[in-house]
C-alpha cells in the first residue's frame, strides 16, 4: 500500500466518518508528513458572538486541532517500516492531543477559512505542530501549537 493511498483513505475517513467534523463543516483537503490543510465555510450555526457575527472560538480551536492532529498522523505513517492496515490502525490508535494552545489574533470574520499545519518536532512518543488560520482575504485570524501523543 502506497503512502498516498493511505493518506487519501484517512482524508476520506476524517471527512466522512467523524460526526463532529461534519457538524462544523471541517474538510481535510491536504495531508502529508510535512503539512496539512483544513477548510470550512462560514455557517450561522458557528457564530460565537451574535452581536458581532464572528466565529466561535471553539470552532477555531477545533479546526486548529484537526489540522495539527492530521499532520501528526501523517508523520506517524511516514515513520512506519511496514505500511499495512494493521500497523496503521495500531499506530494511529495512540494518537491524541496532549496540549493545544490557541492564540486569537483577530475576530473570526469571513466567508471561508483555511487552517494549515506543519510539524515542528516529531519524536517516537510526542509530535509538535504549528497551525495557522486565515480567512478568504488572507487575514491571519489565529495560530496554535499542538502537542500530540504519537507513540
Amino acid at each position: 500500500m502506497q503512502k498516498s493511498e493511505v493518506h487519501q483513505q484517512l482524508i476520506d475517513f476524517w471527512n466522512i466518518n467523524m460526526p463532529f467534523n461534519q457538524l462544523l463543516g471541517l474538510k481535510l483537503t491536504r495531508f502529508d508528513a510535512e503539512h496539512s490543510e483544513i477548510s470550512f465555510a462560514w455557517q450561522d450555526k458557528l457564530i460565537g458572538n451574535p452581536i458581532h457575527k464572528i466565529l466561535h472560538g471553539g470552532v477555531t480551536a477545533s479546526a486548529l486541532d484537526l489540522a495539527g492532529g492530521a499532520v501528526a498522523a501523517a508523520n506517524i505513517i511516514e515513520h512506519l517500516d511496514d505500511i499495512n492496515p494493521a500497523n496503521i490502525s495500531a499506530s494511529l490508535s495512540k494518537l491524541s492531543t496532549i496540549d493545544l494552545r490557541t492564540d486569537f489574533l483577530r475576530p473570526g470574520r469571513g466567508k471561508h477559512f483555511t487552517v494549515t499545519a506543519r510539524i515542528i518536532r516529531s519524536g517516537s512518543k510526542v509530535a509538535v505542530a504549528r497551525m495557522e488560520m486565515h480567512n478568504e482575504l488572507g487575514e491571519h485570524l489565529a495560530f496554535g501549537t499542538g502537542t500530540y501523543m504519537v507513540g
